[in-house]
């Protein structure tokens, strides 16, 4: 339901994937966990070591943050993005 005077903000949404270096998930996931627009990060096994999930109000956003400061962060070897569909929740 939309009030009056009230929006209804669509975020946009995405997973990031994160291969690092073999010690440094703990530093990464602190460091991710600061970033602006990072709502959740897990650590996990199997072919990837981190799951985060990045709202942003604009896909531009969305995609500067995750190219611009994810992927920049030091011991980060790969990323593999999952960008959410608006509706589908």
């Amino acid at each position: 339901m939309i009030y009056p005077g009230v929006y209804n903000l669509i975020m946009a949404t995405a997973y990031v994937l994160i291969n690092c270096e073999l010690g440094s998930e703990e530093a990464i996931i602190k460091q991710l966990k600061s970033l602006e627009g990072v709502k959740e990060v897990h650590g996990t096994f199997g072919a990837y070591d981190i799951l985060a999930k990045i709202e942003s109000p604009t896909v531009e956003a969305l995609r500067e943050t995750i190219t611009w400061k994810i992927r920049k962060i030091e011991k980060i070897r790969s990323t593999l993005t999952l960008m959410g569909i608006e509706g589908q929740s």
